[in-house]
């Protein structure tokens, strides 16, 4: 899989993305990421990426020019445009699951107020918000995009099943995990963990998922 990140500042992007499991993915080439500065894509030289919005307002806007040119040089037939913004749809694990069946994602990275409208209604597929509260830039919400994808590709984690027993990915959280010692402090692993019951551990870890989501997350079993 490919994937191009589109942003005004590159360096938030390659520090954690070259770390753990996605450096590993890009080694094994099971990822192939590639961050770009949008100011590469501006002609003036001042390499200008905003200007002033119509109609009054405080901040600034994307212009979009840059934009255009940036994904209109990367894109390929295969390609899907997506835009990081407060703005977007929800970032939530089912999403993660649909786009890393992608071959190739264009990731543009808002910043300022956001970006001109024509960016949106002309050349974006999909905008995304990894969730309801605001960021400075979307070079941040990039980076978790990356990750959340990236785990799920094929060879990417160490097991298989790890990503399939990960919160959400079967609409629950995940049950709680416990490891050597088995006594803490005076507190104790649940001794079914300990029994070696498979059927049994099966069944507690299903219970305790629907009590954790039921505490944390009621709004998931609605």
């Amino acid at each position: 899989m490919r994937i191009d990140i589109v942003t005004l500042f590159p360096e938030i992007c390659r520090a954690p993305l070259n770390e753990s499991i996605i450096k590993r993915a890009q080694e094994k080439r099971i990822i192939d990421l590639r961050i770009h500065n949008l100011r590469d894509w501006t002609t003036d030289k001042h390499h200008v990426v905003d200007d002033a919005p119509f109609g009054g307002g405080q901040g600034m806007v994307m212009k979009p020019e840059p934009v255009f040119a940036a994904v209109e040089n990367l894109r390929g037939q295969t390609s899907k445009v997506v835009l990081m913004s407060p703005a977007g749809r929800r970032f939530d694990q089912q999403m993660a699951h649909a786009l890393s069946q992608e071959s190739h994602l264009i990731v543009v990275c808002g910043h300022y107020e956001g970006v001109d409208h024509r960016v949106i209604e002309h050349l974006v597929d999909l905008e995304i918000s990894i969730g309801d509260y605001v960021l400075t830039n979307g070079a941040i919400a990039a980076v978790v995009l990356v990750d959340a994808i990236t785990r799920l590709l094929p060879g990417a984690l160490g097991h298989e099943q790890s990503a399939a027993d990960d919160s959400f990915s079967m609409g629950l959280l995940e049950a709680p995990q416990y490891t050597r010692p088995a006594e803490f402090r005076g507190w104790k692993v649940p001794d079914l963990l300990l029994s070696g019951n498979h059927a049994e551990i099966a069944k507690w870890r299903k219970e305790q998922a629907l009590r954790r989501t039921g505490e944390n997350r009621p709004d998931l079993l609605q």
